[in-house]
This record gives C-alpha cells, structure tokens and sequence, in this order.
C-alpha cells in the first residue's frame, strides 16, 4: 500500500494552522475584553447598589427627622485608601461596600442623637470599633476609626481597614 507525498500539503497544512491559531489568539482577545467589561460593569452594579440602599435609608430617616435640625440624621462611612506594598492585595469594590455597610449599620445608633453631644458619642463610637474585625467575603479586616465629622447633619466617620492576622494559637 502506498502513503501519498505529505509534500504536496504541506502549504495547506500550515494555513490550516495558522488560521486554527488566529481563531485561539482572537477568542482569547475577545473573552479577555468581554471579562474586563464585565468586571466593570459588576462594580459599577455594586457601586449603583450602595448608593440606592443610602439614599433609600437616607429618605426615611430624614422624613423621620425633618422636623428636628439637631440632630444626625444619617451616617456616612469612609475608607482610608493607603498605597499598599506589593505584597498587599487591594480590597474590591464589592468589599469596601459590605465594609462601610456594616460600619453603617454599627453606628446607625448614632442616627437621631443630638449633634451637640457627638463628643462623647463619638467617643463610644470608636472605642466599640476600635479593632473591631469584621468577616467579609471569606476575609477577615480588622476596623480602626480615624476622623469623625458632622457636618450639616451628616456623620461622616473615616476609617482604616486591614487584613486581619490570627495570632498562633
């Protein structure tokens, strides 16, 4: 039996190959694309989110409070974002928002106190958070307030987050 000359393919095999490689490379391109924009849009879904949930709460404690001026009427977290090492990771966008949430709902006793007595409100407010951890998505962050401001009834509460270590047990 006889085996025809390979020879003869040698320059459609290639084509064929390359063309097989061009549609690898294309399809890796475009799902690399397609997943970046996605991560984006899912950020920007968590982010839309956060800010629904505090207009929402915003709207119902200020028709709760709109007749008294003295008081805090809703509580705003902020985290403190330093330049990390390369060891480091950053925390994602959906993380920092189920942080400040449950900063949020921590101090959300705060929400109809009188803004003249923030001094020692303030001050149990940082002493219960005051390396608090917090469990969030898998990791654990540990809470420590920075600033605490009120300005047109608004508490506005800065704070740091780090990756928690476990000390050996």
């Amino acid at each position: 039996m006889r085996v025809p000359p390979f020879e003869r393919y040698t320059k459609g095999l290639q084509a064929a190959g390359l063309l097989l490689l061009g549609i690898v490379i294309g399809a890796a391109l475009f799902n690399a694309v397609y997943h970046s924009q996605f991560n984006a849009l899912v950020e920007m879904k968590s982010d839309l989110e956060q800010k629904l949930d505090q207009y929402e709460e915003d709207i119902r404690y200020l028709n709760r409070f709109k007749n008294q001026h003295t008081v805090i009427k809703s509580v705003l977290p902020r985290l403190e974002e330093e330049v990390l090492e390369k060891d480091e990771q950053a925390m994602d966008e959906m993380t920092k928002g189920k942080l400040k949430s449950r900063i949020k709902e921590d101090l959300g006793v705060l929400i109809g106190k009188s803004i003249y007595e923030i001094d020692s409100n303030a001050h149990i407010a940082r002493r219960l958070l005051s390396r608090k951890v917090y469990n969030v998505n898998g990791k654990e962050f540990t809470v420590e307030i920075k600033t605490v401001l009120v300005v047109d009834n608004v508490l506005q509460v800065w704070f740091k987050a780090d990756v928690y270590d476990r000390p050996p047990a």
